[in-house]
């Protein structure tokens, strides 16, 4: 198994811990301390040695911060979690609404005036002048990293070997991406610290962080073509003469040094530039990070990849689903769900990770949006439930992430009635045409719409970027209030609106969609158009739906998806699944 069902953090645990991090911040001299949800690379996913929020908080989210102060501690959350925080930490840390309430305003109120310590390594440049904005009569001040001195039995950091993208998937060498976007550098070098950027221009992937296939390193981006890669030596020994001539490598420890040396202007990404490298650096120009765009645009190597994971994943899945409903209510658990999916997916021969922990959620569990199932949480799956999974693959052809909700035995009319609504958004998404230049702020409210009208809605974005065997999260790209990137053709994201009732249930419908060309129609005047082509081919569950609540034209889009799930699956799977997969995929 992939997946494992300790818990790694437990609400007792926090007391003693913030206690021992106060006489820290006391020895050092500061009043506050910021401890985010961080490593040095500043990507969203880190490893056992960087999970510090968890540690001392028991919050085990993938974003978030906690600010200690002498006598109160305040931990923030996003709408994803703050079902998930109330169960995770103890008393003693204060929930906060984040973004909605900001860390500056929160410590100003609670702190008129002192010093706020922070790690270096662990802020970004653009988090550092928000606060600075907000705190103008405290002391902004870089220190140790104060979790480090009281963690004794913190994992070392990782060093798994790395590995080559062979360049039939990446769809491009790295020699000529090196030099596309150094030729595009409007400064005389770029700083590169994302693992999953280093790793798509560089066409390697790595073994350093759960569940998403990248290395740590730090790079520079040279305009004259060159890049040096800054990487502990025994993750690369396997790789041979991949780099090739226009990649120096260095050690790690030689990355600040190289830094501080750099001549000309240099490129810095406010978003993911470490204060500490920021700080040694004189004359620089703000960018956004050089791969990100290039990365999110996939390739027809990496789009033909994705299709293949994406119909690998969808038998298995079908599989999955097929035993599924062979369950009796109250006889299986949520892990007993999460372990025959992940045999499934193995039963491929293809599989090299799953995408993240899979979240299997039954009844009020459904309703906590990450959630993460331990030996101590595990429900049973009771009959006349909703059960929710959210779940992916990593395969070295793409990345799946796929999520179903399904009822064990019969729904109630409430159930049935939100399942349609999040449905129609989700279909909503799925039939959009739309003119160039638009973002996912412009679409976002698409799939709320029929939410809203009942008075509902759900307190995440609706859609993320996806890699291409690289991180399930991936940026600039989002289909939420916030996206503000243009989407162009190639781009692949999540389209998964739900709803949740906390304490009773959660729904969450959710397909992988790529941005493409859309044919022109007669006597279109847009110049240009987009449309999305759907990635994922899995049956969604009808007898959750209420079809009086759907018009004729979404009925249509539910009844031909069903039928091209049959045609592009059936071949794929055999005996009781492909019974179970004609059956799903009747007309309503």
């Amino acid at each position: 198994m992939f997946q494992s069902f300790e818990d790694s953090a437990t609400p007792q645990q926090g007391p003693a811990r913030l206690e021992a991090l106060r006489s820290e911040m006391t020895a050092a001299g500061v009043d506050a301390f910021l401890v985010p949800r961080a490593d040095a690379h500043q990507g969203e996913y880190v490893s056992a040695h960087d999970e510090r929020l968890s540690w001392l908080t028991g919050f085990t989210g993938s974003a978030g911060w906690c600010v200690a102060l002498a006598t109160r501690a305040g931990v923030f959350v996003d709408g994803r979690y703050r079902v998930q925080v109330r169960a995770q930490v103890a008393d003693v840390f204060e929930p906060v609404d984040w973004p909605e309430v900001s860390l500056g305003d929160w410590i100003a109120e609670a702190l008129p005036k002192g010093v706020v310590g922070f790690d270096p390594w662990l802020l970004s440049l653009d988090q550092q002048r928000a606060l600075a904005a907000k705190l103008g009569d405290h002391e902004l001040r870089s220190c140790d990293n104060l979790i480090d001195s009281i963690w004794s039995d913190q994992p070392a950091p990782p060093m798994g070997e790395a590995f080559a993208q062979p360049v039939e998937l990446a769809g491009e060498p790295h020699e000529a991406k090196i030099k596309r976007l150094a030729a595009d550098l409007k400064a005389d070098a770029a700083i590169i610290t994302l693992p999953d950027s280093i790793a798509w221009l560089l066409n390697i992937r790595g073994r350093d962080i759960a569940r998403n296939p990248v290395p740590h390193g730090f790079a520079i981006l040279h305009k004259k073509g060159r890049v040096s890669l800054f990487i502990a030596q025994d993750k690369v020994t396997s790789l041979g003469d991949h780099f090739g001539d226009l990649v120096d490598l260095n050690p790690v420890d030689a990355f600040l040094p190289a830094v501080q040396n750099l001549t000309g202007r240099v490129q810095i990404d406010p978003a993911t530039c470490p204060v500490i490298v920021a700080d040694l650096l004189s004359d620089t120009i703000e960018a956004q990070d050089p791969c990100l765009l290039p990365k999110a645009r996939k390739n027809d190597a990496e789009l033909s990849g994705s299709r293949a994971a994406h119909l690998r994943d969808a038998a298995a899945m079908v599989r999955f689903l097929s035993w599924l409903e062979t369950q009796t209510g109250g006889e299986f658990t949520e892990i007993d769900v999460v372990q025959r999916l992940e045999a499934e997916r193995r039963a491929t021969n293809a599989l090299r990770d799953i995408s993240f922990e899979t979240i299997s959620g039954a009844g009020p569990n459904g309703a906590i949006v990450h959630y993460r199932v331990t030996n101590t949480s595990n429900r049973t799956v009771e009959n006349n439930q909703l059960l929710l999974v959210d779940s992916g693959g990593q395969y070295v052809d793409g990345t799946t992430d796929i999520t179903r909700t399904v009822v064990v035995g019969t729904p109630t009319q409430e159930e049935r009635r939100a399942f349609t609504l999040v449905l129609k958004g989700m279909i909503a998404i799925s039939r959009l045409r739309f003119p160039t230049g638009l973002a996912g702020r412009d679409m976002d409210v698409l799939a709320r719409t029929a939410l809203w009208q009942d008075g509902l809605d759900y307190g995440h974005g609706t859609g993320h970027g996806v890699g291409a065997y690289l991180s399930v999260h991936e940026g600039p790209q989002r289909l939420a209030s916030t996206g503000t990137v243009p989407f162009e053709a190639g781009m692949i994201l999540s389209n998964e609106p739900g709803f949740y009732k906390e304490g009773a249930f959660g729904i969450r419908i959710e397909n992988l969609i790529a941005v493409q060309d859309a044919p022109a129609l007669p006597g279109q005047t847009v110049p240009h158009m987009l449309r999305f082509e759907t990635l994922t081919w899995v049956p969604i569950d009808t007898r959750l739906v209420n079809p009086t609540l759907l018009t004729e034209d979404e009925r249509d889009w539910l009844n031909s998806y069903h039928a091209e799930v049959e045609v592009r699956v059936s071949p794929l799977v055999e005996g009781a699944a492909k019974d179970w997969l004609s059956r799903a995929c009747r007309a309503i």
